[in-house]
């Protein structure tokens, strides 16, 4: 009953976000809140590590699935430094701010607050950045970051935690254990992304591939917490890997139903993730003093604003570091765009994953202190940054000059589907001849794709043409040239002269056409060995 509850209010929630244009997930989170002081409604307890094994890999892995992988190479350089060196200067900022305002409270627990909000959620941020049309860029840097910071800030909370439970902090083990732990996740995600690869090549096609799909974050969050190395970045990578070839090993059909099913799988689960962030704050109240509850907003308001500045310091910082980095060939972004990204900085599901967390004893099996303070103040800062940030977000691209089209994925779209037409015109060139092809069928062919390669407009969609009327023969025909443009399309990706996005958006478009020619199950092309009458 409480699961029917919460989907009618994502999906209610979901809909009035969508007619008063605001990020969903700010929306759902104040719900969430609501609905925790709705009298007679059940406390909804949630464990954390539900939140770690059933929202989190997915979200990860289809967060690196659609991400860019040309553009995340490009900016390495400044996510390195924005997901591992400004979470470490943000957990010592925060730390030392929690020290000073929070009576008694100790070393590793104010450190642990910090490695807590330490790691920016881009969910809300690019569901506001990419509707009002910003510069490529700044998403790729926010997306790229939030793939990385998590498992930086990861490092850093359990080392805390294990001050807190045994006493002990070293900075410079920690230090060596996320080299580990990091280079050792990105091999076990490389080597699940690979297995899952290849079960996908002999699985029939249907179905079960995309299943297969579904199951791979989850083997790979798995074994590499069962090898205690980085799980985020395990399942990054396999996110990442099986981007690059999944293209190539399944039908048109399966990639269309794949990419329905996990935008459905990822919307559900980030719906129902941010209405539980407000819902978790009605059972956590009751465990404080009335008198408490001012206390801890006003010591969540100040550890929101000392991670909000601690970001805006750092990112001119930042920046000239990247360049020093990357050999300072990458011309120098606009200080709007350094401020957006800056100001951008919203905390959502691995915030509250890690306080949840929290132990409830030390080793000696006394109460962990400050763990409900501490939880309560995560709670504010997630809430605040999600309210606050999240709202301002629009009014303040359009502010800075931000909010006008970004036309270089047309641009590409443009050279990508110019390309597979080229694509098509070759390969058509190798059919001439054939002994079992009727008079007439290149023909029409050609001609389809010389009017595409002359009327060619770089907005508009591939002009698809199909008809009830067409042979068996010209269906054929067809599906070996969209076959020729699909693998033109993927050469340009895999040489960096377009993105992840426009290879998607292209591909959806091949395979749609495919469908309508009625050769959608097919994964390769049929050989014309025989007469296709």
């Amino acid at each position: 009953e409480i699961f029917i509850i919460l989907l009618a209010a994502t999906f209610g929630l979901v809909a009035l976000a969508s007619r008063l244009r605001l990020p969903y997930p700010i929306l759902l989170v104040l719900g969430g809140l609501a609905l925790a002081f709705v009298p007679g409604l059940p406390p909804v307890q949630l464990a954390p590590e539900m939140v770690f094994i059933v929202f989190l890999p997915p979200i990860l892995w289809a967060a690196a699935y659609f991400t860019s992988f040309r553009d995340f190479k490009r900016n390495l350089p400044a996510i390195s430094l924005l997901a591992v060196g400004l979470v470490l200067v943000t957990t010592l900022a925060v730390g030392w701010v929690a020290h000073a305002i929070i009576p008694g409270i100790g070393w590793a627990a104010a450190l642990c607050l910090g490695a807590i909000v330490s790691p920016p959620d881009a969910v809300a941020a690019t569901a506001v950045l990419s509707r009002i049309g910003v510069p490529r860029r700044v998403i790729v840097v926010l997306e790229g970051e939030s793939l990385v910071n998590d498992a930086s800030a990861l490092v850093l909370y359990r080392a805390t935690v294990a001050a807190m439970v045994m006493g002990s902090f070293s900075l410079g083990a920690t230090a060596g254990q996320f080299v580990v732990v990091a280079a050792l996740g990105v091999v076990v995600g490389l080597v699940v992304g690979f297995l899952i690869r290849h079960s996908v090549r002999l699985m029939p096609e249907g179905f079960g591939q995309v299943a297969i799909t579904l199951l791979g974050p989850y083997v790979a969050w798995v074994a590499a917490e069962r090898l205690h190395v980085s799980a985020v970045l395990a399942c990054v990578a396999g996110g990442i890997y099986v981007r690059q070839h999944f293209s190539s090993e399944v039908s048109p059909m399966v990639r269309l139903q794949a990419r329905s099913v996990w935008e459905l799988l990822i919307f559900l689960l980030n719906g129902v993730i941010f209405i539980l962030i407000g819902l978790q704050l009605g059972p956590l109240r009751a465990s404080l003093e009335a008198d408490g509850i001012g206390r801890i907003v006003t010591w969540g308001l100040i550890i929101t604003a000392t991670a909000t500045v601690t970001r805006l310091l750092w990112m001119p910082i930042g920046v000239r570091l990247a360049r020093v980095q990357a050999g300072a060939t990458n011309p120098m972004p606009p200080a709007s765009q350094v401020f957006m990204v800056g100001w951008t900085a919203m905390r959502g599901v691995v915030s509250l994953a890690t306080a949840l967390a929290l132990p409830l004893t030390t080793a000696d099996g006394a109460p962990l202190p400050y763990r409900t303070e501490i939880i309560l103040v995560s709670f504010v800062v997630i809430l605040t940054t999600l309210v606050v940030q999240g709202l301002s977000l629009a009014p303040l691209a359009r502010a800075l000059g931000l909010s006008a089209a970004d036309e270089s994925i047309e641009k590409e779209q443009q050279l990508a589907r110019r390309i597979a037409a080229e694509a098509a015109l070759s390969h058509l060139g190798t059919l001439e001849g054939h002994p079992y092809l009727p008079a007439g069928v290149l023909d029409r062919a050609r001609t389809h794709y010389e009017q595409r390669a002359r009327h060619f407009d770089a907005t508009s969609e591939m002009d698809i043409v199909c008809t009830d009327a067409w042979t068996e023969a010209q269906r054929l025909v067809r599906h070996a040239l969209l076959d020729a443009e699909r693998r033109a399309v993927i050469a340009l990706r895999n040489q960096g002269e377009i993105s992840d996005e426009v290879l998607h958006e292209v591909e959806r478009e091949l395979d749609v056409e495919a469908i309508r020619l009625g050769v959608g199950d097919l994964a390769a092309p049929v050989a014309l060995t025989r007469s296709p009458s």
